[in-house]
């Protein structure tokens, strides 16, 4: 399984707020390349996230995710839980973060990875660090690379192209 958070990952942090007071993100469509890429594998994938938003529930239920876990600060118990539902151990999880509360988690799974805009105290115990940053398809590098080690890669976007 792929987690990730969201703020910072699947964006690039900013958030910006209308006049009338709603939220407003950007997603990279790469990554939601990536996310489909490993559906099409057989990965499951999924967001632990600190925060709220009705954009990133809409964008989870479009890539449909497994995992869609919004309003979850303290991402440990989460992780855990998730864990247990879906009868996974660490080693089958790879999980991506960019600052303080994703560092638990980080420390935990089998794959731990920091997108290059990461808090360096992430990087410094993260199994690897993007080359690009949150937002900019950091997902979609991560789950290739995963995909290429499983063998998968080559096969899925021969599927593709045909």
């Amino acid at each position: 399984m792929v987690l990730m958070d969201v703020d910072g990952v699947l964006t690039d942090g900013k958030i910006i707020f209308t006049s009338n007071g709603d939220e407003v993100k950007e997603f990279n469509i790469l990554d939601g390349m990536g996310i489909t890429l490993a559906r099409m594998a057989g990965l499951m994938t999924g967001i632990i996230t600190g925060r709220e938003s009705k954009m990133v529930q809409r964008r989870a239920e479009e890539l449909k995710y497994d995992v869609i876990s919004q309003g979850s600060f303290k991402k440990l118990p989460r992780y855990e839980e998730i864990k247990k539902q879906f009868n996974l151990s660490d080693e089958q999880v790879c999980y991506m973060g960019d600052d303080f509360p994703d560092l638990p988690v980080l420390k935990k799974v089998g794959f731990s990875v920091a997108v290059s805009n990461a808090r360096d105290e992430l990087k410094e115990i993260a199994d690897y660090t993007t080359a690009v940053s949150g937002g900019e398809g950091a997902v979609r590098e991560v789950i290739e690379k995963i995909l290429k080690a499983q063998g998968k890669f080559d096969k899925l976007i021969k599927e593709i192209k045909a």
